[in-house]
């Protein structure tokens, strides 16, 4: 895990922690407007909430601000955002939906596999932010705005439906390899072989 580099303010430090904690903070009330069938409202309190998922990582990232407890509240922020998603498709989207009901159940059903498994495994999200998770998630944030702006376009949803599944399934991948808790996974591909050490053999002895 990369330590805050001291040469930044420590008021930049909390950025991407805000960032996620404003995911966080606008997911019920993407689920209360979402009920009270507000489609507007949901709308631009949804665009910009999307917009901090790429946002702080990025920040994180470029200005070496990770952490464990960012990578946690990141994927809490992200899990909560897309079940007001999800909230958000069911209310104003119902016919997108209905149309592509088992693309999107599929979606929904290998993630919440791949977090009940990681909850079970680790007691925690698994929060490993793979590269494959992450063009996932860019891919899902840009149909979803682009969705309730302007329209369904269905070239994307399949894109970023099939990058979501592989993204779920190599996730899964990592939980049966990785016994113990760890952040920021770029993925199977850069896990480092673990070296078993060879017993030292004894011979007999004379």
């Amino acid at each position: 895990m990369t330590s805050p580099d001291p040469a930044h303010p420590a008021v930049w430090r909390h950025v991407p922690n805000a960032l996620s904690l404003a995911r966080i903070v606008c997911a019920p009330v993407l689920v209360l407007m979402a009920a009270a069938g507000e489609q507007s409202i949901y709308t631009w309190v949804l665009v910009p909430a999307l917009l901090t998922d790429a946002a702080d990582g990025w920040i994180a990232r470029s200005f070496g601000l990770q952490s464990r407890l960012g990578a946690r509240l990141d994927s809490l922020g992200d899990s909560l955002l897309w079940c007001a998603g999800l909230a958000g498709l069911v209310a104003f989207q119902r016919d997108v939906l209905a149309a592509h009901r088992w693309l999107f159940g599929a979606v929904v059903a290998v993630w919440m596999l791949e977090n009940v498994v990681a909850w079970l495994r680790y007691r925690r999200l698994s929060s490993f932010h793979t590269v494959l998770s992450k063009i996932a998630g860019v891919l899902l944030s840009v149909y979803i705005g682009i969705l309730f702006l302007f329209g369904h376009w269905n070239g994307l949803l399949w894109l970023a439906a099939t990058a979501s599944l592989l993204a779920s399934a190599e996730e899964l991948w990592l939980l049966a390899l990785l016994p113990q808790w760890r952040a920021d996974v770029k993925g199977v591909w850069w896990l480092r072989p673990v070296r078993i050490p060879r017993r030292s053999r004894r011979w007999p002895t004379s």
